[in-house]
């Protein structure tokens, strides 16, 4: 590797430039065709076609590219491939209007990446380390692609890093946040199951109500999670379905409820875990019914590399950006997964006053990145490549 990645990175931006164009047509052909999780296939076909050299197919729909060298330590970036299902309302002149759309920046992402990959062929003699393309099947749903691909695909590929950026429309356009250590938060889902005993509705003696049951179980676990938790380790319990019952004057035999339980903290995920366990089953005999609480274990927390963080924030200012505040949610990306086999890391590119872009959230409806977010994020995606391939070097 060459002794300062300075001029190396002068001209991979450069020619991320040339690229735009042509990004942004693809990153219009990429939203106006949005595919569901594990579906696809037009969306990696539209991929490997803009690529400029040919790739593999891995996890059912992903692909993944080889550019530059055919040895030495391999640095992966990620782009995702699919969208949401969510009726779009941006009226953008390339939206599908229909009821899947990439309302996760997912398109612009994917374009960036190709742009990249396409500049970094031309540079392919000169990079400093072989940079492996990946187009992730299902980000956004169950089973993760991420964790396929980690603990199968991409184990051989035994990566040295793997990196990816993600447009944010909580931080400032022009800004990048690019923070060590936990930066999204691991995530479970559990199903709560209580079984009670019918009754008629005037006559609750004669039954076990299970609705009563497990809306105490859901104010509990609130209440609880906030006194069995450390309060300044960022932690979140939310019961999103609750269901029950088909009539107004029937006890029913059961009810049912969904929940998410998000940390940053392993010891605090293994908490909230116990802690729904315990609840569950406790409440649930308090009213003479039965709980059952089923863990369906999600990704675990987003830990970025703290030598990666260094050099490449050392880089933000040539590539047009500047440090954002300190980043760090209760969100979660299957992204981490990654980190089981390769250190990561992740930049948060923001969109917040960028040209023409209406304040929206991510998986909103409304939410259309502006074009100009294409070049953004390729630009990211260089900086983490050059980062990580320094990180390297220093070791």
């Amino acid at each position: 590797m060459p002794g300062s990645t300075d001029p190396l990175l002068a001209r991979l931006l450069e020619l991320i430039d040339g690229q735009l164009a042509q990004a942004v047509q693809l990153r219009h052909r990429l939203h106006e065709q949005p595919e569901l999780a594990h579906h696809e296939l037009r969306t990696a076909a539209i991929v490997a076609d803009a690529l400029p050299v040919a790739c593999t197919t891995v996890a059912g729909t992903g692909r993944i590219a080889l550019i530059g060298p055919d040895s030495g330590s391999v640095l992966a970036i990620r782009a995702e491939l699919d969208g949401l299902p969510i009726h779009e309302r941006t009226n953008a002149p390339f939206s599908a209007g229909g009821e899947t759309m990439h309302a996760c920046g997912h398109d612009v992402h994917m374009a960036a990446l190709v742009a990249l990959a396409r500049a970094a062929h031309t540079l392919a003699g000169d990079l400093p380390a072989p940079l492996l393309a990946i187009f992730q099947p299902s980000e956004e749903a169950f089973p993760s692609g991420a964790e396929q691909l980690a603990r199968e695909e991409l184990a051989a590929w035994a990566p040295a890093a793997v990196l990816a950026a993600h447009v944010h429309p909580e931080l400032p356009w022009g800004a990048v946040a690019l923070d060590v250590g936990a930066v999204n938060a691991s995530s479970d889902s559990v199903e709560i199951v209580v079984e009670g005993e019918p009754s008629h509705g005037a006559y609750p003696h004669h039954g076990r109500d299970p609705i009563l049951a497990i809306a105490q179980i859901v104010v509990a676990l609130h209440a609880l999670a906030t006194r069995r938790i450390d309060p300044l380790a960022p932690t979140v319990l939310n019961v999103g379905v609750l269901e029950g019952g088909g009539a107004e004057n029937v006890i029913p035999p059961h009810a049912r409820a969904r929940a998410t339980i998000r940390a940053h903290r392993p010891q605090d995920r293994a908490a909230l875990r116990e802690l729904v366990a315990e609840v569950v089953v406790g409440v649930a005999a308090a009213h003479g019914c039965r709980g059952s609480a089923e863990l369906v274990p999600g990704e675990p927390a987003l830990e970025n590399d703290p030598r990666i963080v260094a050099r490449t924030r050392a880089l933000l200012a040539q590539a047009g950006f500047v440090a954002a505040r300190e980043w760090r949610s209760c969100g979660s990306d299957d992204f981490s997964f990654y980190g089981e086999i390769a250190p990561v890391a992740m930049a948060f590119v923001g969109l917040d006053g960028a040209p023409g872009f209406s304040a929206r959230p991510l998986h909103h409806p409304e939410l259309l990145p502006p074009d100009e977010a294409v070049g953004a994020i390729a630009r990211a995606q260089a900086i983490l490549y050059v980062g990580a391939a320094e990180s390297l070097t220093a070791d």
